[in-house]
């Protein structure tokens, strides 16, 4: 995996008479060091932004809808006020996860009351306490137009 771009993984399914088996085998977990889920339980709330020089997130939603955004860091002392989001809407009901490379902040709201995402992380806790930082939720996008 390109560790320097937003990437979607896209995975798939198949339905038998014994059910439905969802897989992500794209998904290299190899260098995952950490696992975690977010609830949201209101659609107002958003968390944003945090950013990694170092640390890679991954993000799968498995309950509701997430608004997802991120931003490649031009300045970590003062980035820039133009800098542009890209924007992705994850599913609980689409087989997929979000890479967010280190580099990059990130930010995101539900677009379902007790929407719910799974998190995972390349670095230890340890590590990921150090390579911190946060910028105000208003930069980049207007969070309140993405209303669902």
């Amino acid at each position: 995996m390109d560790n320097k771009k937003l990437q979607l993984i896209k995975g798939n399914e198949h339905t038998d008479h014994r059910g439905t088996l969802c897989f992500i085998n794209d998904f290299n977990m190899s260098s995952i060091k950490r696992m975690y889920t977010i609830t949201h339980p209101s659609t107002s709330i958003v968390r944003a932004w945090q950013a990694h020089k170092m640390e890679s997130k991954y993000f799968k939603c498995i309950k509701g809808r997430f608004l997802i955004a991120a931003v490649a860091i031009d300045n970590w002392e003062n980035p820039s006020k133009k800098l542009q989001a890209k924007t992705f809407m994850l599913d609980a009901k689409n087989t997929e996860v979000l890479q967010i490379p280190a580099g990059y902040a990130n930010g995101f709201k539900a677009l379902d009351a007790d929407a719910q995402l799974l998190v995972f992380s390349d670095k230890g806790l340890e590590s990921a306490k150090n390579d911190q930082f946060r910028f105000d939720e208003n930069l980049w996008m207007n969070w309140k137009e993405y209303i669902n």
